[in-house]
């Protein structure tokens, strides 16, 4: 995958946790987001929206969760004007399926993807089970991504299986500060471990992630970066490339 520019710039965000952690802050929180892509649409080449997007996504064959439908809206007019949007999933919303594909034509990715922007590389991905330890969440998504396990959820009535993951999901660090989240881990930061051992096989000139809920710029070797992009809860943060350098910035 290969985008040109020409003249535009590219936008990265992650973590918009839409649904948490009550109807009433996550309404206020989309409509932050709309006007964020009010104000970008003209001068979007593309928009990577990378992860944790909803706070829960599960797509039945024929339900997907009710709301959210002010930000599915702006999407589907972003998408009428021919913007290119990719869609990853993250841990909070890691089923879904072909809605957004069928419905929009926006592809969703279950794992990194490498793309060239103009002349640099990109590795891009929600970061969710990369890199050392979090081995009890490496455990669940085994689970939560199986095949039988899946179509055995998909037989609970909707209105209990979104329930039991809106209590599943309350338990979250979005809706509490358990595991200090906002601090900084130096050198056990886990994702910029992941990127720092590509690097040693493979040259990417931008590692961008989303899931630590942290705004993160850090060296990657001698020539290339990581960006962990933030979240939307606390932080308002999204990644900006211009062709020639990528800055995280923040929605006033």
């Amino acid at each position: 995958m290969n985008i040109q520019l020409h003249q535009k710039k590219v936008f990265f965000a992650s973590d918009f946790h839409l649904g948490a952690p009550d109807e009433k802050s996550s309404k206020i929180r989309e409509d932050k987001i709309i006007q964020w892509l009010n104000s970008i649409e003209d001068e979007a080449a593309a928009i990577f929206l990378v992860g944790d997007i909803f706070d829960f996504w599960f797509e039945y064959e024929k339900v997907v969760p009710k709301g959210f439908i002010r930000f599915l809206g702006k999407i589907a007019q972003l998408r009428d004007k021919n913007i290119p949007i990719c869609f990853f999933t993250g841990n909070h919303d890691l089923w879904m399926k072909n809605y957004f594909t069928d419905e929009l034509g926006i592809p969703v990715h279950q794992n990194p993807i490498e793309l060239q922007i103009e002349n640099k590389k990109f590795l891009i991905g929600h970061g969710d089970g990369l890199g050392p330890g979090d081995n009890r969440y490496k455990i669940l998504k085994k689970i939560f991504t199986n095949s039988a396990c899946q179509w055995l959820f998909k037989w609970v009535h909707p209105d209990l299986g979104i329930k039991f993951a809106q209590k599943w999901s309350g338990s979250s660090r979005i809706t509490n500060d358990l595991k200090n989240e906002n601090e900084f881990k130096g050198e056990d930061e886990w994702l910029w471990q992941y990127c720092k051992t590509i690097q040693e096989h493979r040259h990417f000139d931008y590692y961008i992630f989303g899931h630590r809920h942290l705004p993160l710029d850090l060296p990657v070797g001698k020539s290339s970066r990581y960006f962990n992009l933030g979240e939307w809860v606390n932080h308002f943060t999204y990644g900006e490339f211009d062709g020639k350098e990528f800055k995280i910035k923040t929605f006033q």
